[in-house]
């Protein structure tokens, strides 16, 4: 997944005059703290915000993208006119947010970090950014993200956290996670809960029932995306790609079409496919044979998180 021009060259713009060893110093730190779920924590600075814009924001940017894309396939009649960006950070989400959804006229976004304000308002200035936390009065809008955020609250908050975000949404709330087993736990209680206040699962799940992902698995996807240099000297990267691994839920306030989702990249043997899916009945494998032409000429570019 390529980057749009204009964050390119707004990412570039950031890290003008900014030391490259200064820089990938400071993006290992901030790499370590994203591992071990802390995704914003230890930015206060412009070194700090120059780090993160390097090393984390394009991964964000893709796996929202990708979020999106498969929201708006959901939905495809579904045009937002306003957005609001909760724990916005330097406001990726939102931009990624207006290249899905082209309706978007009215984007808030609410950010508690002054350091990523000043660089969201340099990304996104016709925005509307307003200083404050999860807790802060929030604005009701058709379309609500909050992207990476719940990894810095404690995983028995996800459930509550989730309500309070779904009260501010008007028809679609979107959350975005890591793909590790932490990211997804958080991504199921606030899954769980959110569909006991009545929501409706748009993406991935192809349902409202109970998850039927076991204590040993988690539910991820992977969007790849290519490195810029500047990217690659940030992360200390010889790899000209990077696989972003994310968990995520899309819920909205009516029922959208059902289908299966395809869980994991599908496994390809001489005798055929073999796709994991997820749909309405659970967890289950599905067989497509290579003799079979038809079926498998339809199914054989479908992918890791695709629906099937």
């Amino acid at each position: 997944m390529q980057q749009p021009p204009a964050l390119t060259r707004a990412i570039a713009a950031l890290l003008e005059g900014v030391s490259r060893k200064d820089l990938a110093r400071r993006a290992q730190t901030l790499s370590a703290a994203y591992r071990e779920g802390r995704t914003s924590s230890g930015i206060v600075g412009e070194l700090d915000v120059a780090a993160y814009v390097a090393a984390r924001m394009p991964a964000t940017y893709a796996a929202c993208a990708a979020v999106f894309a498969r929201a708006a396939s959901a939905m495809p009649d579904f045009t937002p006119q306003s957005l609001l960006d909760v724990g916005a950070g330097p406001g990726t989400a939102a931009f990624a947010a207006r290249e899905a959804w082209p309706s978007l006229s009215a984007t808030t976004l609410l950010e508690h970090n002054a350091a990523f304000r000043r660089v969201a308002a340099t990304l996104l200035p016709s925005a509307r950014i307003i200083a404050g936390d999860l807790g802060a009065d929030k604005p009701k809008s058709d379309l609500l993200v909050a992207s990476y955020v719940l990894a810095e609250l404690p995983e028995a908050s996800a459930g509550a956290t989730a309500r309070h975000l779904w009260e501010s949404a008007g028809q679609m709330l979107v959350l975005v996670e890591p793909g590790t087993p932490a990211g997804f736990a958080r991504i199921r209680q606030a899954r769980a809960a959110l569909i006991e206040a009545g929501a409706h699962v748009a993406a991935p799940c192809t349902h409202d029932n109970s998850c039927p992902m076991s204590d040993d698995d988690w539910c991820h996807f992977s969007q790849r995306l290519p490195r810029s240099r500047d990217h690659m000297q940030a992360k200390g990267a010889n790899v000209p790609f990077e696989d972003e691994r994310y968990s995520y839920v899309v819920v909205t306030r009516e029922k959208v079409a059902r289908g299966a989702r395809i869980l994991a990249p599908p496994l390809e043997t001489k005798p055929g496919l073999t796709f994991k899916l997820c749909d309405e009945t659970g967890l289950r494998a599905h067989f497509v044979a290579s003799r079979d032409k038809e079926e498998y000429r339809r199914v054989r570019k479908h992918g890791w998180g695709d629906l099937f």
